[in-house]
């Protein structure tokens, strides 16, 4: 059992009895005035369905109040993972990726009430469609996310989107989007971006653990340090009869990784050890790393690690919240908020028997 770290805890978005109310994998930004943003996939039946969107929701008094969730992409398909990146002088990035929801038409998990919905909307999903729309994207914006650019393709996936580096250049530290997933065979790689987002150009791939294969890994983030150094945590989990029970690593955990040369070679991907995922890596202005993520074992919830030496150790299971009333939860994100509290942005059920929420933690680091 994980401390308990001292927390105060509210919503973003919770849209209680409605049928497009499912919120989920958000990402949280802070921006030059002080204004917070969450990007998410809302407006949605559940989990997996045909109808997801990118939404935003707003704070300008340090995520006391929210506005409603604002529709800024909705392209045919189901658009998940939505993360947002402050540009700085009011400018934004959002990402996202589109899936085949085609795939799961069949299930008998889709609810007997939604059969008829499902099958009308994925009627008129062509396979020249699905081609033109699937995979993963950029939208931009210059005045403070009123007005965006057109979607912009990029060839990686991850759910918080790419970060800036003190040069002013992006990296995007994700997966391969191969195929029809970026769950499935690709590498993770860094790519660079020189233009804010328009163009991107490959760097270096991450070795892989022994007995591990590119099927076990997804999700990854990445902080620069102040030495240069590009530390990266990365999803790791049994996927399509490739078991970790070999390579003696916990199902659903995490890895880590290093660059130290702008993230053209990297380091072999390393165990965390502990149950928890997907990550989210930020470095507090006391120079601790916060590393969040979500927890899908009784008690559910959010958790966070803490680093005190860039990374080479750390303290974990330190418990944000443990009132999840499933697994179907995390993807947690934190900024730092002027007073050196951090916001912590997750998604899961407020309440049993619920849709999921997107749901904030405001709380300090101990000691």
């Amino acid at each position: 059992m994980g401390q308990r770290l001292a927390a105060e805890h509210g919503i973003v978005c919770r849209l209680l009895g409605e049928r497009l109310g499912y919120f989920g994998w958000p990402t949280v930004a802070r921006m030059e005035d002080g204004t917070l943003v969450v990007a998410s996939s809302g407006l949605r039946t559940a989990h997996i369905c045909p109808w997801g969107k990118t939404v935003l929701n707003y704070s300008h008094d340090d995520g006391r109040t929210w506005s409603p969730p604002e529709v800024i992409q909705d392209s045919p398909l189901d658009d998940r993972d939505a993360g947002i990146l402050d540009l700085g002088a009011g400018r934004l990035l959002v990402s996202w990726f589109t899936s085949d929801t085609r795939q799961y038409a069949s299930s008998p998990w889709i609810p007997e009430e939604e059969r008829g919905q499902w099958a009308e909307t994925l009627s008129t999903w062509t396979d020249d469609l699905v081609h033109r729309f699937l995979g993963s994207w950029l939208l931009r914006s210059d005045d403070h996310g009123r007005t965006w650019s057109q979607p912009i393709p990029v060839p990686v996936s991850t759910p918080h989107g790419p970060i800036r580096l003190r040069s002013g250049q992006l990296l995007y530290f994700g997966k391969v989007f191969a195929g029809e997933s970026p769950k499935i065979s690709g590498q993770i790689a860094a790519y660079r971006s020189r233009d804010d987002g328009l163009t991107w150009e490959q760097l270096g791939t991450v070795p892989l653990a022994p007995e591990t294969y590119p099927v076990n890994y997804h999700e990854p983030h990445v902080v620069e340090l102040p030495s240069g150094r590009l530390l990266g945590a990365i999803r790791i989990q049994d996927h399509s009869g490739k078991s970790l029970e070999p390579a003696g690593i916990p199902n659903f955990s995490m890895m880590l990784t290093h660059s130290d040369d702008g993230g053209l070679t990297w380091a072999e991907a390393r165990p965390m050890g502990f149950h928890g995922s997907p990550p989210h890596l930020m470095r507090h202005s006391s120079g601790v790393i916060v590393l969040t993520y979500g927890y899908r074992l009784a008690p559910f919830g959010q958790r966070v690690a803490l680093s005190y030496d860039d990374g080479a150790t750390w303290e974990h299971d330190w418990i944000l919240r443990d009132d999840g009333p499933d697994s179907d939860l995390g993807y947690p994100s934190t900024v730092e908020l002027s007073d050196g509290s951090l916001f912590t942005v997750a998604y899961q059920k407020y309440a049993p028997g619920e849709k999921c929420s997107l749901l904030w933690s405001r709380w300090t680091l101990p000691g």
